[in-house]
């Protein structure tokens, strides 16, 4: 008889998953929505909730604009710099190695690692930086009025990829794409957070606040320091900021180049002996991180008396913020390794001039953006016209567009958040685009 292919529907999956998930997991089936999946377009049956949450990440355009941010060197200028994308996708399959060996929800995982950065700025962090600085009225020539400054509340990446989500994509008759609350709550928490930190999300339901991140998300952010120290060094390497003979000297390094023996000393080329160096630095923490995590977990356990996983999530809130974690050891050359890349190569020249020029022209944008909303994009615009309740201004007449402003736009903290939001979802190349057409108007011509 000829073998038949059966086809698993979601409830196979569920149970497939109940089968081999560890105790500490989260299964799909406890995922949960603000609005129902049936009024976000559900037809499917073939897919887990964290496997369709992962697939509208990748189909949003937040992620899509990605390959355009820097990661920490200018893209534009050579073929082989990370990019926010190319880190995104390194993150998640740094996180999904680590949650497939512990037997976690690599779904879960895997979605959030995608998500976790869509609401960084052009320019990386020094992108986010300026947009701190506008907000609490502290960026030269970006003046707001001290009643805006008190409402608008502050920006920090994090936050603002929960609002990304939650609130700016569009492709459902409700705001955001309705992502389950446990990718929410890994995207947030994936780098600090506060409780009462004054950022104006759509909703906190469901985020958890006050509590520690379920080991999902906890995975997560750890693979992105993990990725980001890794890599940072490797194109810090590669553009020559820093020689390879001084990354050697490093205590992580000697520990790599202890385990690979002669089979590192006698490689010569500098190119492969580098790459060696590399992976063997990735695979030190990424196996650490696991050992360690499972050693932490079985603690928390014992001490919890958990068995079952019902056990497990009745504990849930209990867990320690820090249980996907290095060992102390492995910690210790980590903490090394970070503020070697942080002093020669996040603060190289290179890489400052590029966060100088960062803060030029985001500011600027904003400068210009605030002064003249006309100079925004329509669905800006309509954005604040649906949020005010005034016209559309395109629609006001001329004589009366700078009373209209400066009455209704300029003391309204929602406009100033709109600039924000449209400044944060930039592409590199596109806020140069703009601020060259804005400020240097020849070269559109």
């Amino acid at each position: 008889m000829p073998a038949e292919l059966t086809v698993r529907r979601r409830a196979d999956l569920e149970a497939d998953e109940a089968s081999r998930l560890a105790f500490c997991a989260v299964p799909s089936t406890a995922a949960t929505h603000r609005h129902a999946m049936t009024e976000s377009g559900q037809h499917s049956d073939v897919r887990t909730a964290f496997q369709r949450d992962r697939d509208r990440i990748v189909h949003s355009r937040a992620f899509r604009r990605l390959k355009h941010k820097t990661q920490v060197y200018v893209p534009h200028t050579g073929d082989h710099p990370r990019t926010r994308l190319t880190h995104t996708l390194e993150v998640a399959q740094f996180a999904r190695t680590i949650a497939r060996a512990l037997a976690l929800n690599e779904d879960l995982t895997e979605a959030i690692a995608l998500a976790h950065d869509l609401g960084h700025t052009p320019f990386g962090h020094s992108g986010e930086r300026a947009l701190a600085r506008i907000c609490a009225g502290a960026q030269e020539g970006c003046p707001l009025p001290e009643a805006v400054v008190g409402e608008l509340g502050t920006f920090k990446h994090n936050y603002q990829s929960v609002r990304v989500v939650d609130l700016l994509e569009h492709r459902y008759d409700h705001p955001g794409i309705n992502l389950s609350d446990q990718v929410r709550e890994g995207v947030l928490k994936h780098t600090t957070w506060k409780v009462n930190f004054p950022f104006p999300l759509p909703t906190t339901d469901g985020l958890r606040l006050g509590l520690p991140c379920h080991l999902e998300g906890q995975v997560v952010a750890l693979a992105d320091e993990i990725a980001q120290q890794t890599h940072d060094l490797e194109d810090g390497l590669a553009n020559e900021s820093v020689q390879l003979s001084a990354v050697e000297r490093l205590r992580a390094a000697g520990l790599v180049m202890d385990r690979l023996g002669d089979g590192y000393r006698g490689e010569r080329h500098h190119g492969r002996r580098a790459a060696l160096l590399q992976r063997g630095l990735i695979d030190l923490f990424i196996e650490d991180a696991v050992n360690a995590t499972a050693t932490a977990v079985t603690a928390v356990a014992r001490r919890l008396g958990v068995a079952t996983r019902e056990d497990w999530q009745r504990h849930t809130d209990e867990i320690p913020a820090v249980t996907v974690a290095l060992s102390a050891p492995v910690a210790e050359v980590f903490a090394e390794l970070k503020a070697f890349v942080y002093r020669f190569i996040i603060n190289h020249l290179e890489v400052n001039r590029q966060d100088w020029r960062a803060t030029l022209v985001v500011s600027q944008l904003f400068r210009a953006y605030h002064q003249n909303p006309l100079t925004l994009p329509t669905y800006a615009l309509l954005r604040f016209a649906e949020a005010s309740g005034r016209n559309y201004l395109r629609d006001v007449e001329i004589s009366q567009i700078p009373e209209e402003v400066r009455s209704h736009y300029h003391p309204d903290p929602r406009f100033a958040r709109i600039i924000v939001d449209h400044l944060a979802g930039m592409s590199d190349r596109f806020a140069l685009e703009e601020h060259e057409a804005l400020y240097h108007p020849h070269a559109a011509l």
